[in-house]
């Protein structure tokens, strides 16, 4: 496969993986062509290789804890004239081993060898530790 990326984003506010889903799934209008995006002011610089296999990488409260695949970059335009970034999203969410991050503003670039790896399919439908437990853990190498 060809160059890739990925990118790092905080969810603020999100409690766990499973509201940033119903968020998106549920709550959130923030659509485009029946996808959800997320916005942001800054179109990634690097966007032929986010396209080319990379994911968002979310960071809930202090661990990075689940990934989900870019659909496509489409231009957003608010009712302020502010052209913006709709990062496209594929709806499904994937649990990834937990890693503790510090915080950081906007989103950052991930390099694939730096990125968490998936949970194993089995694994995947397990409630989810509390995020403190799971970056407690994560940080003496347990998880």
């Amino acid at each position: 496969m060809d160059k890739f990326v990925h990118l790092m984003k905080l969810s603020v506010g999100s409690e766990s993986v499973e509201a940033i889903e119903d968020w998106q799934q549920r709550r959130s209008r923030q659509r485009a062509d029946g996808d959800y995006y997320h916005l942001t002011r800054m179109w990634p610089k690097r966007e032929a290789e986010l396209l080319n296999g990379g994911s968002i990488y979310w960071v809930v409260k202090g661990v990075m804890q689940a990934r989900q695949r870019i659909l496509r970059l489409q231009e957003i335009v608010g009712d302020d004239g502010i052209r913006r970034c709709g990062i496209v999203l594929d709806p499904q969410l994937i649990r990834t081993t937990a890693v503790p991050k510090r915080p950081f503003q906007g989103w950052r670039y991930l390099d694939p060898a730096d990125a968490p790896p998936d949970l194993p399919q089995n694994r995947q439908s397990e409630d989810a530790l509390p995020p403190e437990l799971a970056g407690a853990l994560a940080d003496i190498g347990v998880l």
